[in-house]
């Protein structure tokens, strides 16, 4: 097939940026964002994600732009923008209608607008179609056609790229879908998967991290029992895990922008169909009370080593949603913080990768370096950044004194190695 597209990608974060980028290795590619600063950054090469080296950029021949006149030429649109939830764990679809405002002025007949974004089975053909039939004048199905193809970018997985993830597609009629199947197929190598229609699609991409935070919460769970039983919970994975059918999730906090998200698009469109789900919110809640759990157990053993609360001095490893990405966002950590601070514990942060600016604006959280950090009464390590992993028989032994806690909320610690005098506690 012969194709003739030039492209413009809708939205430069984690998910768009890397798209971009290889798709100008086969096509005129466009990449566009609302943020100036984002844009800036970019023509200089420094990609703050982390995602694209700034060799890569300065080699791609993908073209910025903040400005809507510099899309005109496309014809294909391939919208990447972050689509969280409200206070009310509602889908938050603003963002997704202002690229759409985006697109529709300029959208020319024969135009076929990709949808990346995580949504609910329906919302592409219900939602974003309308709203550009909206603002472009022009009829969906008609003048311009609708596809949708799920991300699945890993931030900060080097070795599953973009291009060595299977990629679902799927198109409004089977011309639009052999397009788009065309078009993201000159790019991955692993190879293209064809889904029935969109809203399968829709729903192949939420079920996804669905079934991942209900595998967490499982493990969540089952760390509870453990702790009251008396046993490690890493101990009894390890020995699960001996099992080749055992899927091996671990506990942890649940944040970030897809696991902690993606499912109350799911109950949200079951809602509205009059069905109440119930383990994909039990998987919900469970994952959203550890932040508070885990603050519990902490005042326990700071009580047990007879150490007042209102004078405790907590020293906490890491802020980000997940190991080695800046990514700050829905930080179950931040809550983690916050709930201490409830308390009356101020507790001190340290993280190599978070920005301390973003991190101080979005929960009001002041970074430290930890260089310097002793004589705390309580340390946890909650993030497994590879910094810290390299040192943390050394972070231990100088964040601690004599009748410390380390709180271990992702196995870091080597326990065997522990002093004896150290309070340790793991999810």
């Amino acid at each position: 097939m012969s194709l003739d597209v030039r492209i413009g990608v809708i939205g430069l974060g984690y998910v768009g940026l890397p798209v971009a980028i290889s798709l100008a290795r086969k096509f005129p590619v466009i990449g566009f964002d609302v943020d100036p600063r984002r844009i800036s950054t970019l023509r200089e090469c420094d990609d703050w994600t982390g995602e694209i080296d700034a060799a890569e950029l300065q080699r791609s021949t993908l073209l910025f732009a903040d400005g809507t006149e510099d899309l005109a030429d496309c014809n294909f649109f391939v919208v990447a923008v972050p689509t969280p939830v409200d206070d009310s764990k509602s889908p938050d679809f603003s963002l997704l209608r202002s690229a759409c405002q985006t697109i529709g002025p300029i959208m020319q007949p024969g135009s076929i607008v990709v949808f990346e974004s995580t949504v609910y089975p329906g919302a592409t053909e219900e939602i974003c179609g309308p709203e550009l039939e909206r603002v472009s004048g022009l009829q969906c199905g008609k003048d311009f056609k609708l596809a949708y193809s799920p991300e699945r970018i890993n931030p900060g997985d080097k070795e599953r790229s973009l291009e060595q993830i299977v990629k679902i597609v799927s198109g409004q009629d089977d011309e639009t879908l052999d397009t788009v199947a065309s078009v993201y197929g000159s790019i991955i190598e692993a190879g293209i998967h064809r889904a029935s229609s969109i809203k399968v699609a829709e729903a192949a991409k939420v079920l996804e991290n669905t079934q991942r935070d209900i595998n967490i919460a499982l493990m969540n769970e089952t760390s509870k029992i453990c702790d009251l039983i008396g046993i490690p919970t890493s101990d009894v994975l390890k020995a699960a895990g001996t099992k080749w059918n055992f899927l091996k999730f671990t506990p942890g906090l649940v944040g970030g922008h897809c696991i902690g998200v993606d499912p109350y698009y799911l109950t949200s469109k079951a809602a509205q169909l009059g069905y109440h789900p119930e383990v994909i919110l039990a998987g919900r809640r469970i994952n959203d009370s550890m932040p508070s759990y885990v603050v519990n157990r902490i005042l326990r053993m700071l009580a047990q080593r007879d150490i007042p609360i209102s004078r405790a001095k907590v020293g906490i490893f890491g802020i980000t949603f997940k190991e080695n990405v800046p990514d700050i966002r829905n930080s179950k950590v931040a809550d983690l913080y916050q709930t201490m601070i409830e308390y009356g514990i101020q507790p001190q942060v340290c993280d190599p990768f978070a920005d301390p600016e973003e991190t101080l604006r979005e929960y009001g959280i002041a970074l430290e370096p930890s260089d310097e950090w002793s004589d705390f009464d309580a340390v946890v390590f909650a993030v497994p950044h590879k910094p810290f992993l390299d040192d943390i028989g050394n972070l231990v032994q100088r964040a601690t004194r004599a009748g410390s806690c380390v709180i271990d909320l992702r196995s870091m610690v080597h326990r065997p190695d522990l002093p004896h005098d150290l309070s340790y506690w793991a999810l």
